[in-house]
């Protein structure tokens, strides 16, 4: 651990759609952490958090990865997650999923007490307030199910958005509604996942749009690609992005 003087070290849990699927994502994570006066480490060691096992009731393959991901990340001074849901996983889920063993339940219950979503951490952390950017187009933002309703998190993305020069924030209606991704839940109901996420992105489309934000890039694919097929014009992108001033890669469903 740093000492009180030293700049904190943080640990990036890149996830793995932003690492297969989404680099820059975590390119601009990196940007905004040490902006915040934070020393960035990617533990080559790390997986996938285990969400798709836990959601499908694999406790015993699960426990293995929580462990791995523990033993990984536990001597870094915080943990930082771009995704509300594998942010949730290891914050909210791996204790009571080691509870039963006495070594790991302290050791996971340690690691979720450091680990943040990327925004949450830091506005609620660091204390950042605004952010060096400037991206000129209109934008609203998806609050996804993981991070609302698990890390709590509303009004920080918000309230640096608000900050971005010539970004025009506007809410969409419904925003705090599922967009029908759910991860495991949109391949097993595919028929209601998809007039879930009909709904989220008629409710888009009436916000008028240039761009379409979220935190969790699984929610961000699922709305891109409904976007596409209805041939909408709206882009969609992570809000790290947008935050950090980095708009090169192509937008989220578009070919690179």
């Amino acid at each position: 651990m740093s000492s009180p003087s030293a700049r904190p070290k943080v640990g990036l849990f890149v996830t793995c759609l932003v690492d297969l699927m989404r680099p820059s994502v975590g390119f601009a994570a990196v940007k905004l952490i040490e902006a915040a006066g934070c020393d960035v480490s990617v533990p080559a060691s790390q997986t996938c958090c285990g969400q798709p096992a836990y959601n499908s009731g694999d406790k015993a393959n699960t426990s293995a990865i929580a462990r791995a991901t523990i033993a990984a990340f536990e001597n870094f001074d915080y943990v930082v997650v771009p995704s509300g849901s594998c942010g949730g996983m290891i914050k909210a889920h791996y204790p009571d999923l080691l509870k039963s063993d006495a070594v790991w339940s302290k050791r996971a219950s340690a690691l979720a007490a450091k680990t943040y979503e990327l925004v949450s951490f830091l506005v609620d952390v660091r204390g950042m307030t605004s952010v060096d950017a400037k991206v000129s187009v209109r934008a609203t933002y998806h609050d996804s199910c993981s991070g609302l309703r698990e890390l709590k998190i509303k009004s920080q993305p918000r309230k640096l958005l608000q900050t971005v020069q010539g970004l025009e924030l506007v809410e969409m209606a419904d925003n705090e509604v599922c967009c029908g991704f759910g991860g495991t839940f949109s391949i097993k109901y595919p028929d209601i996942s998809n007039a879930m996420v009909q709904k989220k992105t008629d409710a888009a489309t009436a916000a008028k749009p240039e761009l379409l934000l979220a935190g969790d890039l699984g929610c961000l694919m699922n709305m891109a690609g409904k976007l596409k097929r209805q041939g909408s014009a709206i882009q969609v992108r992570h809000v790290a992005e947008v935050l950090a001033g980095d708009l090169t890669a192509p937008a989220i469903g578009e070919a690179s």
